[in-house]
């Protein structure tokens, strides 16, 4: 199946996201940073990422940044346990940013298996009809 990167700080998110896609049949690297995930996705060719957006040093805006300069057609999913309510005062939705700047699709923290496993499936589904060079293919979760 696919190789998967996920750059998160959170301990138990990383072990989440693992288990549900190994369980899936992926291979999944992990870095508690963006910084590290960054190192490991140059050293590395993975089909996927998932990056939060959150994260100390590097937050997941500025390594995805990087990353889309590496290899812009990758599929990132962007993930945030931060709030994403509609009110006036409330900070602005921070994944809404994300995928206007690129990422495929995002998670609400905490999301369900199945929607994370809905995310990648369209993720890798598009990623394999853009290298086919299917011009019809949505772009997933937005």
């Amino acid at each position: 199946m696919a190789n998967i990167l996920i750059v998160d700080d959170d301990a138990a998110v990383q072990i989440t996201i693992r288990l549900l896609l190994e369980r899936a049949g992926h291979h999944v690297t992990v870095a508690g940073d963006g910084r590290k995930g960054l190192a490991l996705f140059e050293a590395s060719r993975f089909d996927l990422l998932f990056l939060d957006i959150f994260m100390p040093g590097m937050d997941g805006l500025e390594t995805m940044r990087h990353i889309r300069v590496l290899a812009p057609a990758i599929p990132i999913i962007v993930i945030s346990g931060r709030s994403a309510a509609p009110d006036a005062y409330a900070e602005p939705d921070f994944l809404k940013m994300a995928t206007k700047l690129g990422a495929e699709a995002s998670l609400q923290k905490p999301f369900r298996p199945g929607a994370l496993l809905a995310a990648v499936d369209g993720c890798l589904g598009t990623a394999q009809a853009a290298s086919l060079g299917n011009p019809d293919v949505s772009t997933g979760q937005r």
